[in-house]
């Protein structure tokens, strides 16, 4: 901590010092660590009100990064912002409460986020595929992923937590603990949030719903046959594009410029001569605009890129994946020893673990619900288990924004699709199956991750495993209707795969797994991609930003970059380390209410177009069709976010 700050732990009961954090980071075995709250103390940890207030903002975080993942292919870390949230809204309205219950509550929350990762990287295949989509079907898939992914790491928790302590960092999990320990940091970063929600959701109101300005604007490239340039002038792309910084808006845009200043008017050009369609579009070049090249074929181009950076991710990844199960697996006889009276060592029973285990597994043998039969639910268990026990220890390392679940899910895919042709399901039935399977062990893979770095918090403060376990698994069922609600409804305001909802990430699993089970798909322009992305990792490019720019629009791209622009102009000015700290982490907590914000009322109006109500008041006035007050607008956003990450009031009062 930056000084010595009053922390209450329980304000009617305890007061320590901030720094009972000492060696949190390492310096001292797990076994010897003296966690923040003693184990000595009895707080009430697992309430009512830490579960309502967790499942309410697992939900707000769940719809938020599916709305945001579906848009963007990228998802957002929740456990932040909801530790911040559950700090500050304790101090507002609760008197009472302590910090072990505010875990609790961070700790539901960011099941939310798990669950719209696993999620939307699968079951949107199904409406890409022309297919109907129930809720329950991602009800379904969640809760029994979920639950896996919960079950799986609990034999692991205390080699992974405790043994491994100082060797596998946790970073947001740590993060976490430093938030929730800092009250009052806390609780003024609330306010950080909630301001940019106002601000994302005023503007997203305007812009999308009133129509007041244009929401992507763009300006035809008259040098270039079909040349287009433009931006998603959306405060979500500005909060994304200063979470994940200036170098991966720049790598993102790369690939955009590339695909739709030089491969679209390629195609464009050379089109113009052949009087007949290329597959897969159904009419002649001639006849095509930018967009509908895009969509027809370079989309197919970048999903191939991007394939080619999760399968090169996997690979070089793939000697950490392996030592890391092995050095989880030899760790879990070690960490099967009797159960301790301290509430700190304190897991859910084995009987537990192997009860809802076996349950997973005779609903996918035994019931219609999700068809795999036995040898469905072995794989599932195969991988949900090898997969979960990798996830777990990998987000020691680099957390769970960077946990490789795509490239796991992309391995699954690839096995399970050739699993279900071998078994004799073949065209729709088969590509069901097997998305239906992957996207179990996808948000297995998520959830065992959030559940990892949820552990780590838990040990740091002197929490109860049992309970952060059973609070992980609250958010997965008090998000997972919500999640599936969210993406019908999205699709039938904007149909999937369009350019309002491109769906990067599923529709790359939905090329796998259909090409396995029918193989007829574009492979020439796919393999075009896998080319490119090799090239890329050969120029040694980051693969994924450029394969992923490549795939999206453009106009996503450029919105990220000036996000990492207004990140770069806050960071310039700052001379002394520890400010440049504390104001990026200001920075984070308005760009993440701006996510939130924009999202929301995001769904709000998508919800308004789904029952074909019009609330486009200022549809067709003279500003509405400018571009330049468009991106106007979108710039006044980024100099809100440059001018309330540096305000000096805010800065003393988060001055710990």
């Amino acid at each position: 901590m930056a000084k010595k700050a009053r922390d209450i732990i329980n304000q009617d009961v305890v007061e320590q010092k901030s720094d009972s954090l000492e060696g949190a980071y390492g310096g001292i075995s797990g076994k010897k660590y003296v966690p923040f709250v003693s184990t000595q103390k009895a707080l009430v940890e697992f309430t009512v009100r830490s579960l309502v207030i967790g499942a309410v903002l697992s939900v707000l975080f769940g719809v938020a990064n599916t709305y945001l993942g579906l848009k963007v292919g990228l998802t957002v870390s929740a456990s932040i912002p909801a530790a911040v949230l559950a700090t500050g809204l304790y101090k507002l309205f609760f008197r009472s409460g302590n910090i072990l219950e505010r875990n609790i509550v961070q700790t539901v929350a960011s099941s939310g986020e798990s669950i719209a990762g696993g999620i939307m990287f699968t079951l949107p295949a199904l409406f890409l595929w022309g297919m109907d989509m129930k809720v329950m079907t991602v009800v379904i898939a969640s809760v029994l992923g979920g639950l896996i992914g919960v079950l799986f790491f609990i034999p692991l928790r205390r080699y992974l937590t405790v043994e491994e302590h100082g060797k596998l960092i946790y970073p947001e999990g740590m993060a976490c603990a430093e938030v929730l320990v800092s009250g009052e940091k806390g609780g003024a970063g609330a306010g950080l949030v909630f301001a940019g929600i106002a601000v994302g959701g005023v503007y997203k109101f305007f812009s999308s719903g009133l129509m007041a300005w244009r929401e992507s604007p763009e300006w035809k490239l008259p040098f270039l046959s079909n040349g287009l340039i433009g931006i998603n002038a959306l405060p979500s792309l500005l909060g994304v594009g200063f979470i994940v910084g200036f170098d991966v808006g720049k790598f993102m845009l790369a690939g955009g410029l590339f695909a739709w200043l030089v491969i679209i008017p390629l195609i464009s050009y050379f089109g113009q001569a052949v009087p007949t369609a290329i597959f897969p579009s159904d009419v002649p070049i001639a006849q095509m605009d930018a967009w509908a090249i895009w969509s027809k074929y370079v989309r197919y181009i970048g999903a191939g890129a991007v394939a080619a950076g999760g399968f090169i991710s996997l690979a070089t990844s793939a000697p950490t994946i392996f030592k890391s199960f092995r050095a989880a697996m030899s760790g879990l006889a070690s960490s099967q020893g009797g159960e301790s009276e301290k509430r700190t060592e304190k897991d859910l029973s084995l009987a537990i673990v192997l009860g809802g285990t076996l349950l997973v597994a005779a609903i996918i043998t035994f019931t219609p619900i999700v068809p795999g039969g036995v040898v469905g639910a072995l794989s599932v268990l195969f991988f949900g288990f090898f997969f979960a026990a990798v996830s777990s220890r990998i987000v020691g390392i680099v957390g769970v924004s960077n946990n490789p679940v795509s490239g796991m899910t992309i391995a699954t895919l690839l096995v399970l699709s050739a699993i279900v042709k071998g078994l004799g399901f073949s065209g729709e039935t088969g590509m069901v199956v097997a998305i239906v399977l992957g996207s179990i062990v996808c948000v297995a893979i998520a959830v065992a991750g959030a559940t990892a770095q949820n552990a780590k918090t838990t040990f740091i403060l002197g929490g109860t495993p049992k309970y952060a376990q059973v609070a992980q698994y609250v958010g997965v069922i008090a998000s997972a209707y919500f999640v599936g609600a969210i993406i019908v409804m999205l699709h039938g305001a904007y149909t999937m795969g369009s350019a309002d909802l491109p769906a990067p990430q599923a529709t790359l699993m939905s090329m796998v797994t259909k090409g396995v089970i029918t193989g007829t798909l574009p492979w020439e322009f796919v393999i075009m991609g896998l080319v490119f992305g090799v090239a890329i990792y050969l120029m040694g490019l980051p693969i994924l930003p450029v394969a992923l720019g490549l795939y999206l629009p453009v106009h996503l791209s450029m919105g990220i970059l000036f996000g990492g622009v207004v990140r770069i102009l806050v960071e310039k000015g700052i001379a002394a380390q520890d400010e440049l700290k504390d104001k990026v982490e200001r920075g984070v907590l308005i760009s993440s209410g701006l996510i939130a914000g924009d999202a929301l009322i995001g769904i709000l109006i998508a919800f308004f177009a789904y029952i074909e109500y019009n609330i486009a008041f200022l549809k067709g006035t003279v500003l509405a069709a400018n571009n330049w007050f468009a991106l106007a607008m979108f710039l006044v956003v980024a100099w809100f976010t440059y001018w309330y990450t540096n305000r000096k009031d805010v800065q003393k009062d988060l001055n710990i």
